[in-house]
């Protein structure tokens, strides 16, 4: 992908501030708003069904995870991504342990059908959306990307979107053309919520873009840049956290330019 893209999608997100409405779990809640607020995004957690699809009409994008799940969530979800359809607002599906479990996974294959912007999670989940596979072990993926590549790009064209694979090299398809972001740090897979936060700046990424595959690459390559310079500094775990919400503050445009991106 053209580093020039990258570098625009960078200053976009700075400039535009999207706000995003996260129907997200409750074990990352914080996190996923420290990490918008990190790159220059707005974040609401509006999970009400009396009010989710209201919000998602005047959000400037919104992400569906579904982690930790239940009915009145579920709802919440179901009337957002509706909304978001109808009023033409971008919105990221993240189909966590889907395949372990049936309520999420029939819940999940509800919301494929309203036709997500990106869908994004890890080979194990894509595998299982896709009907490709059973899933992982709860979140973790027992795949690697790669293996779900085929699954991916036919996801994509079934949905008309685009599919982002987290993995050691991520991979992000549209169902014609395929982008991998290298990089990383082993510390993200210890880091609670890293992978529900890239979720997020996705959904800020699509807002800003406008442009579905370049806006999930370019936040794909910013979290993956931004876990290298946090692992220089980090000590472990515990440190790598707060040292990636700042090193996601600091990756600018230039920066961003740079990424290991391979098209």
């Amino acid at each position: 992908m053209d580093p020039n893209s990258l570098r625009a999608a960078r200053e976009a997100v700075r400039a535009q501030a999207p706000l995003v409405h996260c129907l997200t779990n409750t074990v990352v809640q914080a996190i996923t708003a420290n990490a918008l607020l990190a790159v220059g995004a707005a974040p609401a957690m509006v999970d009400a069904p009396q009010e989710a699809g209201d919000f998602a009409a005047v959000a400037s994008a919104v992400l569906v995870n579904v982690g930790t799940v239940h009915a009145r969530t579920a709802e919440a979800m179901r009337l957002a991504a509706k909304t978001a359809g109808a009023a033409g607002t971008p919105w990221v599906l993240d189909p966590v342990a889907v395949g372990a479990l049936a309520f999420r996974t029939a819940l999940a294959g509800e919301l494929v059908e309203l036709r997500p912007t990106v869908v994004r999670g890890n080979a194990s989940e894509v595998l299982a959306l896709a009907g490709a596979g059973a899933g992982g072990r709860g979140v973790d993926s027992t795949a690697g990307a790669d293996d779900a590549a085929a699954a991916a790009a036919e996801l994509a064209r079934r949905t008309g979107g685009v599919v982002a694979v987290s993995g050691e090299v991520d991979l992000v398809t549209d169902g014609r053309r395929t982008v991998r972001v290298g990089g990383g740090s082993p510390l993200l897979t210890r880091t609670t919520g890293a992978g529900c936060a890239l979720g997020a700046l996705v959904a800020a990424y699509l807002a800003a873009t406008g442009d579905p595959l370049a806006g999930a690459v370019a936040a794909h390559a910013h979290v993956a840049l931004a876990a290298e310079r946090a692992a220089t500094v980090a000590g472990g775990p515990g440190t790598f956290a707060p040292a990636w919400l700042d090193a996601l503050d600091a990756v600018d445009g230039d920066a961003l330019g740079a990424a290991d991106v391979r098209s």
